[in-house]
């Protein structure tokens, strides 16, 4: 296959500086001392992209994505390694690259069809076209620092993919984009593939990853991990986040039951592995109170990413600071805007605990099934009892974390009714 695309040794460094003066001491110091110490942003990568499928790059903050991007695209340079590019690159990076804010919409597409070469024919040719895909109306006359995140992100996208890029690189701007938009994104995506062209696509929805890559890299922390097929790096990005990875396969079974006792025996909590809310909800009597909670899937990782129709266990861990009559342990699952969208509790499920003497640990564990729409929802789990018909709050945690649902199939809803199609033609 030809490649258009190929990264060799690829190394970039970031000098850190303890204090401002260090630098001033470092460029002027007649013995060279150095007053830095190296941060490695990525260390040794190593690829190539073959042109015409859809390359993703998936890996957690700080991993070196965007990074990685800029070198390709020529925003940054390497400290060491070799790029090649072979094609015309047009590049989506964040919002506000390659972009005049004090400019109008319009005045900016002209800038970017001048850079990227276009006469000013090819250019007037190309703005009705550009104008129609970013649908943004009457603003296009308005500078684009005025613009909403939205219309910027429109524009920017009607810009990159109508000056006929050969390579298109992506990195997360699709997020800030309305569902129709990026429906409309991702149909061109498509129509990209088919035309022979190459995609470089950076981002953390791991359903788009499972539905639009040809192949995927894995890098965390500046280092590669793994080049595959997107269901295995999916699942590889599934266990660095829950701090499960380990390089070592041989030894991964062992390892992970020696996870389990340490976070038994030793303290450690399952909940400060996951990404919890900075804007939780928490509250309560403290008659009982929540003090860990791990979310694992059906291989026993500790994770909040989950298959559709995969089935979730969900464990939560309580201790009694009073003597409690028929506690109550409840969870759901609730869309971004506030909707429930499925949930249960020991109540509902006819269990009855009788009464929980003071100072008593106790494990509740949940097992349920997420047939959902690939998307993001919000977990909430609470102990709560009854007091003469009156609710008790003894603790509750609102939107404490989220459950990622991911697929490569779409559906209609919030629930996927697995449809299976047949047809005949007579």
């Amino acid at each position: 296959m030809e490649k258009v695309i190929e990264i060799k040794h690829l190394t970039k460094k970031y000098p850190l500086y303890a204090k401002n003066s260090d630098r001033f001491f470092e460029a002027f110091n007649p013995f060279k001392k150095s007053y830095h110490k190296d941060f490695l942003a990525l260390n040794d990568i190593n690829f190539s992209v073959n042109k015409g499928e859809c390359f993703g790059i998936i890996g957690t903050n700080g991993s070196g994505k965007s990074t990685l991007l800029k070198i390709i695209t020529g925003v940054l340079s390497q400290t060491e390694g070799d790029v090649i590019v072979n094609g015309k690159v047009s590049a989506l990076l964040e919002l506000g690259a390659g972009f005049n804010m004090d400019y109008t919409g319009l005045e900016n597409i002209s800038m970017n069809c001048m850079v990227y070469g276009y006469t000013k024919e090819e250019t007037n040719n190309l703005i009705p076209k550009i104008c129609e895909f970013a649908d943004i109306g009457d603003f296009i006359n308005q500078p684009v620092k005025s613009y909403s995140s939205g219309m910027f992100a429109r524009l920017a996208f009607a810009v990159a993919i109508n000056i006929n890029p050969e390579i298109l690189i992506v990195d997360e701007a699709l997020s800030v984009g309305d569902i129709f938009f990026q429906a409309k994104c991702y149909k061109k995506f498509e129509e990209f593939k088919k035309m022979g062209k190459t995609i470089l696509f950076v981002t953390h929805d791991m359903t788009s990853i499972l539905k639009y890559c040809d192949r995927v890299m894995v890098l965390n922390r500046g280092e590669f991990i793994q080049i595959g097929n997107p269901a295995e790096c999916v699942n590889t990005f599934k266990k660095i986040l829950s701090d499960s990875y380990h390089d070592k396969e041989e030894t991964k079974e062992e390892l992970k039951e020696e996870k389990q006792i340490k976070e038994l025996e030793d303290g450690s909590k399952w909940m400060d592995k996951l990404p919890i809310n900075p804007q939780k909800n928490v509250y309560g009597n403290k008659k009982a109170e929540i003090i860990d909670f791990g979310l694992f899937d059906k291989n026993g990782n500790l994770t909040n990413s989950f298959d559709k129709f995969s089935t979730v266990t969900l464990k939560v861990k309580a201790i009694f600071n009073q003597d409690v009559k028929d506690p109550i342990f409840t969870f759901k699952l609730k869309n971004r805007k506030g909707l429930e969208i499925e949930g249960s509790n020991t109540w509902y499920e006819n269990i009855e605990f009788g009464e929980i003497k003071e100072g008593t640990k106790m494990m509740v564990t949940f097992k349920f099934d997420v047939p959902l729409s690939a998307d993001q929802y919000l977990l909430d789990i609470s102990i709560t009892r009854f007091e003469n018909d009156n609710l008790e709050i003894l603790s509750r945690n609102y939107e404490i974390t989220t459950i990622d649902v991911i697929s490569g199939k779409q559906n209609v809803g919030f629930v996927d009714p697995n449809c299976k199609i047949e047809f005949e033609k007579e």
